[in-house]
């Protein structure tokens, strides 16, 4: 009977446990099966839901309660959240120990959590990061209606500092929906084999003439049957055009970005299988105590030099949310004077 029960729930998009009167996991389904990742079947539900509000749910039903909710987040890649939900099994006849006395369902709230979160974080972030600019078109608006009004030499350098500064806005605008799509999808690790090789190809194909412009080689390194790699091909091509974009940008004119690409049998702190791609420049280098901080939104090591660069502070933020996605890794080694690497580690397809 449980396991025409169980064959029943794998139909069922929420993971569900089916707990017995000691709090031992008797039953999951396919989609528990997928989020619990090893045995939990036998194990007490601490093994798999170590959150206290989780336990605190379930054995308030088997006290006797009819039914109890919790909210909890799992520590899993991009901090999932769920509506716990603790149902009795209600039966007349005494239930051995291999039976199930509670149905514990997950309802996933990520996607809802996520995009009140985002919808605060975009306000605040977009409102300062646009204040500055608006306040430039604002003001150069008004002295070409007034005092240049028939100023033509002004007109055209307003409209020129005009335009930089719009361009700025929508780059902004593109990146802050680009980070809030990424960091949707994040809790979902791609599945498809990518060729990232070729991935890495496109892009500099696309910036070539961006590097063109300041006489910077664009040089790939990379042997012949480096393996595919478990990944979203749009949003890899999008963390390579970053970080190209940036070796570019911040690195010696007439200089060289290095671009590596080299198989691992072990990617550091996962112990799987992947591929490591490497973009080093010959730029200034970054300071070590602004490293941690190279990821976060809106963080520029020098605000200034970043702006007249047309920096966005997004970019790497963006680099890091896609890397955990697909459950990788994603290293920075700078010294001044010498210019920064950074170093992407992806899962090879063999870990799939």
């Amino acid at each position: 009977m449980l396991a025409i029960t169980i064959a029943i729930l794998d139909g069922l998009p929420d993971p569900v446990l089916l707990v017995n009167s000691r709090r031992s996991v008797v039953g999951a389904n396919r989609a528990a099966r997928e989020l619990f990742v090893g045995s939990i079947v036998g194990n007490d539900l601490a093994v798999a839901l170590r959150h206290p509000a989780a336990l605190e749910a379930v054995d308030a039903v088997l006290r006797g309660a009819a039914a109890r909710e919790a909210e909890i987040t799992l520590p899993a890649p991009g901090s999932p959240s769920y509506r716990l939900i603790a149902a009795a099994i209600r039966s007349d006849e005494r239930r051995g120990d291999g039976e199930p006395a509670v149905v514990v369902t997950l309802q996933d709230l990520t996607a809802t959590r996520l995009t009140e979160r985002m919808r605060v974080d975009f306000i605040a972030n977009a409102s300062h990061e646009l204040r500055s600019p608006l306040a430039s078109l604002v003001g150069f608006i008004e002295t070409l209606k007034g005092p240049a009004k028939e100023d033509t030499e002004a007109r055209a350098r307003f409209l020129d500092i005009m335009h930089t500064e719009a361009t700025r806005m929508a780059r902004l605008i593109d990146d802050l929906l680009s980070l809030s799509r990424v960091e949707i999808e994040e809790r979902v690790p791609p599945r498809d084999a990518v060729d990232l090789v070729q991935v890495i190809r496109g892009a500099m194909d696309l910036l070539s003439m961006r590097a063109a412009e300041r006489n910077v080689t664009l040089n790939l390194d990379c042997p012949a049957g480096v393996p595919s790699v478990l990944g979203d091909a749009d949003q890899l091509a999008q963390v390579f055009r970053n970080l190209i974009e940036n070796a570019i940008r911040y690195g010696r004119a007439d200089g060289r970005v290095a671009i590596t690409v080299r198989a691992v049998e072990r990617i550091p702190e996962r112990g799987v299988p992947g591929v490591a791609a490497s973009v080093a420049d010959e730029g200034e280098g970054i300071p070590s105590d602004a490293l941690p901080r190279l990821t976060e939104r809106f963080y520029r090591v020098d605000k200034a030099r970043s702006k007249a660069l047309g920096s966005t502070g997004l970019g790497l933020a963006i680099v890091k949310h896609i890397v955990g996605r697909h459950r990788g890794r994603l290293a920075i080694e700078s010294k001044l004077g010498q210019g920064s690497r950074f170093t992407v580690f992806i899962p090879s397809v063999a870990f799939r």
